[in-house]
């Protein structure tokens, strides 16, 4: 009974260990999710060659900023010497301004964890 009682704890406190980073995950997906629809989708969509004032976010993860041809970007973004990475785009968007002097993108940043779901939300549903 004992034995019993011991391996049913142990399977329990398994499935959380193993269960909590993925559940932790999906939650901060869903809320990436959230802030993108929220904050981004207004102006921007995830759809290839589908702009709104923004470009499209399809494939930004890499991607030269000011880079897509069928976009009409304000002069400092096409002047802007960076390429889009989890870094750049972090810093993007804590102050836009800053990052990018003179960006037509009016925004007043996201904090850390915020800006952090965003990126993550983004990477997953914009990867190539």
């Amino acid at each position: 009974m004992l034995l019993r009682s011991f391996t049913w704890i142990m399977t329990g406190l398994l499935w959380v260990t193993v269960s909590t980073p993925s559940m932790a995950d999906s939650r901060d997906h869903r809320q990436g999710e959230r802030l993108f629809r929220d904050q981004c989708s207004g102006c921007h969509s995830l759809d290839p060659g589908v702009h709104r004032a923004g470009p499209s976010l399809d494939g930004l993860i890499g991607r030269p900023a000011g880079d897509l041809d069928d976009f009409d970007y304000s002069q400092a973004m096409q002047d802007a010497e960076h390429t889009w990475t989890t870094e750049t785009l972090d810093a993007f968007l804590a102050d836009p301004d800053t990052f990018v002097p003179g960006t037509a993108m009016v925004f007043w940043g996201l904090d850390e964890t915020q800006r952090d779901q965003v990126i993550h939300y983004l990477e997953s549903a914009t990867a190539e």
